[in-house]
C-alpha cells in the first residue's frame, strides 16, 4: 500500500477546495504539494441556500453534490500535475465534502460532496462520511482535528493551544503532559466574511482593514455574548446552523438604534477574539503558547485583537512549527484518511463525547 494520502478540505468558509498530499511512511509525516479550487459565486450561493430547508432541497442538494465532486476531481489533478506523480502513486483521497447541516443533537451530521462520483472521476479510492461514526456514538463528530493536532504539535516542554480559524473557530489544548482537550468556541470567519459581503461586495475583509476601520459597540457585542453557546460546557461543536447572518441579523435588530456597518463589523471581530479567549481560559487548562491557522490567521486586525486580550502568552502561527496555516486542516483530514485505511481509530472521546474511539470513515473504492 503507497503512504501516499490526498486531503480535501472545503469548510464553512466556502471559498474553496484545499487539498494536500501527504507522505506518511515515516513517523513524521511530510507534506509534498498542495492545491487549491476556488468555489464560483453560483455554487457558494447553492450551498448558502441549502443552510436551511427549502423548496425542492434534495433535488438541488444531490445536484450540487455532483458539481462539487466535479470540484473535488479537480484540485486533485492539479495537485498530482503539480507533485509529478500518477494516480496509482495515490493510496486514497480523504474528503471532508461540504457541511450542509451539523445537528449532532438530533444524531446526525451531513456533508455532501457524492464520493462515489469523485472515485470515478479521480480513478483514486475516497474515504469519506468522517463525522457520522463518532456522532453514531453519542459524540458530537467535532471538532476531529485536535487528535491530529496532537501528532503534529504536541510539545513535551509547554502547554499549547492551536487555534483554527474557519467559518467556526474551534481549539485544541495539548498539555506537555500528554493531555488533549478541545471544542468549537464559536464563529470565526462566517459572519465578519457574511456582512462583508451584505456590505462591500467583498467575499472577506482583508487583513481585518473594515473591521480595523470600525468601534465596536458594546451593548451589541453584549447581546451576542449572551447567547446560550457561549456558556455550554464542553463537549460542544457549532456550525453555520447557529451562527448565519440571520442569526447577526436579529442580534442587531434586537439592540435597535442605527448602528454604522463597520462598527458592526468591528464588534463582530470583537466577538470572535473574546469567544476565543474567554473559552480557553474558561473551559481549558493554563496556556502558555497559542498557534493560530486557518484563514482568519491572516486577519491582522483579529490577531491584533486576540493579543490584546490575551497578552500573557506567546502568539504565532502553526508555520512556526513546519507547517503552514493553511495546510492544517486539509492535512489532518488525509491523516484521517491514513487511520482509516489502517484501521486505527482516530476521535478523541474527550474531545467529541462519544462513547469510545472509533474508526471513522466509510470507502468508496475506484
Amino acid at each position: 500500500m503507497s503512504a501516499y494520502f490526498i486531503g480535501l478540505m472545503s469548510g464553512t468558509s466556502l471559498d474553496g477546495v484545499d487539498a494536500v498530499l501527504v507522505d506518511f511512511a515515516k513517523p513524521q509525516f511530510e507534506v509534498l504539494g498542495e492545491a487549491f479550487v476556488p468555489y464560483p459565486p453560483t455554487v457558494r450561493e447553492a450551498i448558502l441556500a441549502l443552510q436551511t430547508p427549502a423548496h425542492d432541497e434534495l433535488d438541488r442538494s444531490a445536484q450540487l453534490a455532483n458539481t462539487l465532486a466535479a470540484s473535488y476531481a479537480q484540485v486533485v489533478d492539479a495537485l498530482l500535475q503539480s507533485c509529478q506523480l500518477p494516480r496509482t502513486a495515490i493510496s486514497a483521497i480523504a474528503c471532508h465534502g461540504q457541511t450542509i447541516r451539523h445537528a449532532p443533537d438530533k444524531g446526525y451530521t451531513l456533508q455532501i460532496g457524492n464520493l462515489a462520483r469523485l472515485a470515478e472521476l479521480s480513478g483514486i479510492d475516497v474515504i469519506g462520511d468522517l463525522r457520522s461514526r463518532d456522532v453514531a456514538a453519542g459524540g458530537q463528530g467535532a471538532p476531529l482535528v485536535p487528535a491530529f493536532h496532537a501528532k503534529a504539535f504536541h510539545s513535551s516542554d509547554s502547554n499549547r493551544l492551536i487555534i483554527n480559524i474557519g467559518g467556526i473557530a474551534n481549539l485544541t489544548y495539548l498539555g506537555r503532559d500528554g493531555m488533549v482537550s478541545g471544542f468549537d468556541s464559536g464563529p470565526g470567519n462566517m459572519l465578519l466574511d457574511a456582512w462583508m459581503q451584505l456590505h462591500c461586495g467583498q467575499p472577506f475583509d482583508a487583513d481585518g482593514r473594515w473591521s480595523a476601520s470600525g468601534s465596536v459597540h458594546q451593548p451589541l457585542l453584549r447581546q451576542m455574548l449572551a447567547s446560550a453557546y457561549f456558556a455550554q460546557q464542553p463537549p460542544k461543536s457549532t456550525g453555520r446552523d447557529l451562527f448565519d447572518l440571520a442569526w447577526l441579523q436579529n442580534q442587531i435588530a434586537t439592540i435597535g438604534g442605527h448602528l454604522h456597518p463597520e462598527d458592526i463589523q468591528a464588534t463582530v471581530a470583537e466577538l470572535v477574539a473574546h469567544s476565543i479567549v474567554t473559552a480557553a481560559r474558561q473551559f481549558l487548562p493554563e496556556v502558555n503558547e497559542a498557534y493560530l491557522c486557518g484563514g482568519g490567521a491572516r486577519n491582522l486586525d483579529l490577531c491584533q485583537r486576540l493579543q490584546r486580550q490575551w497578552p500573557g502568552i506567546s502568539w504565532q502561527r502553526t508555520d512556526a512549527l513546519g507547517l503552514p496555516l493553511h495546510q492544517v486542516e486539509a492535512t489532518a483530514f488525509a491523516w484521517l484518511g491514513y487511520c482509516f485505511t489502517m484501521r486505527h481509530c482516530a476521535n478523541l472521546p474527550s474531545v467529541t463525547g462519544a462513547a469510545g474511539p472509533r474508526i471513522l470513515g466509510a470507502l468508496y473504492p475506484a
